[in-house]
């Protein structure tokens, strides 16, 4: 995957996605001292920026001489949400693979699309593996959530937006589950202009390339739970992620889950906006100091809002008013 192709992506899904809001935090730009604007995939179609990967995906097999004829993905719950959506719009079958204890708030609008939901995986390692054998016994076609350059294209297609509204940006903030958003991000950011810094976040408790980084090569975890259930699990050991991490991504750090929560109830008070803890992980990064941004202008990605009624109430009942920055 090239700029090219980003480029091509941007113009094949633009009747189908939306373009995102892209603000300026007071409230982060007043507590890193930097310039800090926030890309709002949270409003997205599906409330999730999975969205733009699924349509492009879709759409570019469609465009084959034989496109598929069923479809097959396995998710944490929003890749298979948004291309449940895409399917739908197209009218393609497609089985949804996801851990039995996805939130619901991912898992019902799957269904509502008309998607065939397996939600019996034991984590999502499991589900990614039942989907594979699936794909190998029926002959439908799998559409990774990551490891798929057309899934990366499309989501890279939010660097474009970016850039072109605030060209200053200097380092940008993204969350890092299977390594497609960052990929694709970082693709275009260093394509534009090498200097500028990509930094991934994963989560303490989950972090693959983050291991990775250090020992050199990919190697495999141990997950474990999580409220950012969408950054979870190990990415498949052939991915193309991984040497596009290596090329493009200027370093990953970690958060745990109190600064999770903390930037989940920092989002609601301060910007009036729900965040899953997978969409609130730059900004659990930018809270914590993780990352050195003074007097730097940052781009930072609040990647999705499918977080279930109860839990956000018990985050925001744990963390209280007042809390903006984390420990």
């Amino acid at each position: 995957m090239d700029l090219r192709d980003v480029f091509i992506a941007h113009r094949r899904i633009a009747p189908y996605i939306r373009r995102t809001p892209f603000a300026r935090s007071t409230w982060l730009s007043d507590m890193t001292g930097a310039r800090v604007w926030l890309k709002h995939e949270s409003k997205q179609l599906s409330n999730s920026f999975k969205a733009r990967g699924a349509f492009n995906a879709v759409l570019a097999r469609l465009e084959r001489e034989h496109p598929p004829a069923r479809l097959v993905t396995a998710s944490a719950g929003n890749h298979g949400r948004g291309l449940a959506a895409a399917a739908e719009t197209f009218g393609l079958p497609l089985v949804v693979f996801t851990p039995a204890d996805a939130p619901r708030v991912k898992l019902d609008p799957i269904r509502r699309h008309g998607a065939e939901l397996r939600a019996d995986g034991c984590d999502y390692d499991d589900a990614e593996q039942r989907a594979k054998t699936y794909a190998r016994e029926t002959g439908a076609e799998f559409i990774s959530p990551y490891d798929d350059a057309d899934v990366i294209a499309g989501a890279a297609t939010i660097a474009l937006e970016m850039l072109d509204e605030a060209p200053e940006i200097d380092t940008v903030v993204v969350p890092v589950g299977g390594g497609g958003l960052i990929s694709g991000i970082g693709t275009v950011v260093k394509a534009v202009d090498r200097s500028r810094r990509v930094i991934g976040v994963e989560v303490e408790a989950s972090h693959a390339f983050h291991a990775s980084l250090a020992a050199g090569r990919l190697v495999p975890i141990v997950a474990g739970p999580t409220l950012a259930d969408g950054l979870g699990g190990n990415p498949d050991p052939h991915t193309i992620t991984w040497p596009m991490i290596q090329a493009v991504v200027d370093s990953i750090v970690l958060v745990g889950e109190h600064d999770l929560e903390v930037a989940v109830a920092g989002l609601v008070e301060h910007e009036h906006e729900i965040a899953e803890g997978a969409g609130a992980a730059a900004t659990a990064a930018l809270l914590t100091s993780r990352i050195e941004v003074t007097g730097q202008s940052v781009a930072a990605l609040v990647t999705g809002a499918n977080i279930d009624r109860e839990r956000l109430a018990a985050v925001l009942g744990a963390v209280g008013s007042g809390s903006a920055r984390a420990g």
